[in-house]
């Protein structure tokens, strides 16, 4: 901005929008002046750099705006986990199940994680039946992101939201 630019020659936009053509930078000051606003160097990786006659405090303001509203847009989600065991109770995996629903409903994902514990590691056929079930109770708000697979001692399934 104003002294801060460094290019000896400058291609000027005024305020409205118009091509002042390309200047040495003491004219382009000058004109700046004339308008009695800064001039803002908007693009200095052209050949020449692109300035352009503004308000730099107003420009500041509309840059962390544009910002903050990026931010706004994006999606933000957590990873949830639910665990369960080989041998998990009827009762408890329908609880299980209302909690991935309402974490799905919240569009966050959800890590599913059967854990085998001792000899258990023998049923992970049974543990993969489970994870299959799971998926197959919330098919209607969730999507199978990872499918089942294990990690050490432990089988793992993710699950996304619609």
């Amino acid at each position: 901005m104003n002294q801060g630019i460094r290019a000896r020659e400058v291609r000027v936009i005024d305020p409205d929008g118009n091509q002042l053509g390309i200047l040495p930078i003491r004219e382009a000051l000058a004109a700046a002046s004339e308008f009695g606003l800064d001039l803002v160097e908007v693009s200095p990786t052209a050949k020449p750099p692109v300035c352009k006659i503004m308000d730099y405090g107003r420009f500041k303001y509309e840059q962390t705006k544009k910002q903050h509203e990026a931010k706004k847009k994006q999606a933000t989600f957590q990873l949830k986990e639910i665990k369960v065991r080989p041998k998990t109770g009827e009762h408890d995996l329908q609880t299980k199940l209302g909690h991935i629903k309402k974490f799905l409903e919240r569009k966050d994902k959800v890590k599913v994680t059967v854990m085998f514990r001792g000899r258990e590691i023998a049923l992970s056929d049974k543990g993969r039946e489970l994870l299959e079930q799971i998926a197959a109770e919330v098919e209607q708000a969730a999507v199978v992101e990872q499918q089942p697979k294990f990690e050490g001692r432990t089988m793992i399934m993710v699950l996304a939201p619609k």
